[in-house]
């Protein structure tokens, strides 16, 4: 393995996903949110998160995000991020998980999960793997297989990404391939 410390449960579960469906605010973005005086919304977003997608996709891994607001920043994103999924206004989660489910062929074991508040957790509980960002609430993480070392927007996505990637051998052939 090339990520060190790492619980070996983790690993385990991590070497069984075959999807990973994410939050969007306070996973991809940092939770804040900007309005400019003409009602226009700002987020930022971290590349280094979008990078390690095109990786995941070509290995087999079904991309999905579902947030509870609805945004035309986060649309945005989520369309340059070419997700095989993007759900947004999202009330309950976990339902839209169970069907995404369905849709894949996927039993709930081989989900990663990564969100980060009270509209996460019941699917951070359910899934395969739930993952939260080192800045999620304590009762939250509480709830979670692994607590990332990075915050919300600070590149969290990529981190889960590239566990996954590694616990299935795959990261490592993924930079040979770049050494070339």
């Amino acid at each position: 393995m090339l990520i060190k410390n790492v619980d070996s449960q983790v690993i385990k579960k991590a070497q069984q996903n075959r999807a990973l469906f994410f939050d969007v605010d306070g996973v991809l973005s940092n939770g804040s949110i900007t309005y400019t005086e003409d009602d226009r919304e700002l987020k930022s977003f971290n590349v280094k998160d979008g990078q390690i997608l095109k990786y995941l996709k070509s290995s087999g891994i079904v991309i999905g995000a579902i947030t509870g607001r609805s945004s035309k920043a986060v649309q945005r994103r989520c369309a340059e991020l070419k997700l095989d999924f993007f759900e947004q206004g999202v009330a309950d989660k976990w339902t839209v998980v169970q069907a995404k489910a369905h849709e894949y062929g996927l039993d709930y074991h081989e989900i990663a999960y990564l969100g980060d508040d009270l509209i996460d957790l019941r699917t951070i509980s359910e899934v395969g793997l739930g993952v939260t960002p080192l800045d999620a609430l304590e009762y939250i993480q509480s709830h979670a297989d692994f607590i990332s070392s990075k915050r919300g927007g600070d590149g969290v996505l990529r981190e889960v990404g590239d566990l996954i990637l590694d616990s299935q051998g795959k990261l490592e052939i993924i930079l040979k391939e770049h050494l070339k």
